[in-house]
């Protein structure tokens, strides 16, 4: 039975070669934004109002994309075995994975917020919309803070 359960270990495979895949997935979709962004700027000579909001998607593309890399090595590293990488680009047990994890939903919303303001309309839902963002962003950011492990 220990065998088997020292052996199991190995499932975890399953979920880092699902997130390596999404991960290239999510490269590649930031690639083709950042095709699209720059066709924009050049048919556009500059002057089209979409183009920050075009920049503004390719860095959240790209902050999703690296946030489920991270994971993806961060994974193997706790269940597999150890990787010569970064020491920021790994979490070394399950609540740095989770603290990583917050900081990049944090990172995204900032980003999705950006979005929304530059292209507002209701100043009304604006403020909702960063209200709860902000809200969300500090229990967030408490998690982190307030649960770190000494």
């Amino acid at each position: 039975m220990k065998a088997i359960l020292e052996k199991s270990r190995y499932l975890a495979i399953v979920g880092i070669v699902s997130l390596l895949v999404a991960a290239l997935a999510a490269f590649g979709w930031g690639t083709l934004k950042t095709v699209h962004a720059v066709i924009l700027v050049i048919e556009s000579l500059g002057t089209d109002t979409a183009i920050t909001i075009e920049f503004i998607e390719i860095v959240d593309s790209f902050l999703i994309a690296t946030a489920i890399l991270i994971f993806a090595v961060s994974l193997y590293e706790l269940f597999i075995g150890d990787l010569d990488l970064p020491d920021w680009m790994l979490a070394h047990n399950l609540y740095e994975l989770k603290a990583k994890l917050s900081s990049m939903v944090v990172l995204v919303m900032g980003v999705k917020f950006l979005q929304k303001l530059v292209d507002y309309k209701d100043t009304a839902d604006l403020l909702r919309v960063g209200l709860s963002i902000a809200a969300v962003s500090a229990v967030l950011i408490a998690f982190g803070y307030f649960g770190k492990k000494e």
